[in-house]
């Protein structure tokens, strides 16, 4: 059984866990299944805004599919979140990426 098919066995157990889906979207960028990806980050971002760790990934992918705009807005949300959430690590990253696609 390969990755993708463990953790889709994993999220028929626990559908909702952040942590398998954000996996499971890696390991779709890894395939260039980007839509795939993108829809499970939009996913854990919209239910559980304060899961960090998907912001960077999905402006990343965003940027990968020339989506400019979209990615700086999901950056943006991401720093809020981070800031909120006291992150300094996430935030600095989001920042970083963010300036870079900006500048």
């Amino acid at each position: 059984m390969d990755k993708i098919e463990k953790l889709n066995e994993f999220l028929k157990a626990t559908p909702k866990d952040n942590f398998v889906r954000h996996a499971l979207a890696l390991e779709y960028i890894k395939i260039g299944e980007d839509l795939k990806a993108r829809i499970l980050f939009e996913e854990i971002l919209t239910e559980s805004p304060e899961y960090i760790g998907s912001y960077y990934h999905l402006a990343k992918l965003l940027e990968k599919l020339e989506k400019t705009e979209l990615a700086i807005e999901w950056y943006e949300k991401g720093m809020l979140a981070a800031k909120q959430a006291k992150d300094n690590h996430a935030y600095n990253e989001l920042q970083a990426a963010y300036e870079d696609l900006i500048f």
